[in-house]
């Protein structure tokens, strides 16, 4: 006797072939639309939750508003450098990166590299 199978979007029960998952093509979309939302909200918490991460490390780092820290020690406590929400380019052309209000920009001095924290500022509109 063989087991009778189930939608996987809607359980109701299959009729037709052993292998077949769905009880229409109606059922296949939506499930994996469900699906690819799904993991579409996660990767987007996961962006967001390591901007906000980001963020706050740098605004530990930076209390005066201007700071010089080495690219490891904020790497130790997890900043992530791709992840930023917008960039400043200074009249030297120097691009600042930011996670909302806070900035870093990566500087290599004496062969150390650093990032030079930086809280935004009104002239960098």
């Amino acid at each position: 006797m063989l087991a009778q199978k189930h939608c996987l979007n809607c359980g109701v029960e299959i009729e037709g072939r052993i292998d077949k998952k769905f009880c229409n093509n109606y059922c296949k979309t939506n499930y994996h639309y469900r699906n690819r939302k799904q993991k579409d909200a996660t990767l987007y918490e996961l962006i967001d939750q390591q901007l906000k991460h980001n963020r706050n490390l740098l605004k530990h780092f930076s209390v005066a508003g201007k700071a010089v820290i080495r690219k490891i020690e904020l790497h130790k406590k997890g900043f992530s450098p791709k992840y930023f929400t917008h960039y400043w380019k200074n009249q030297k052309g120097d691009v600042y990166l930011f996670c909302y209000e806070y900035g870093f920009l990566a500087k290599n001095e004496n062969g150390v590299d650093k990032y030079i924290l930086v809280q935004w500022q009104d002239y960098m509109e």
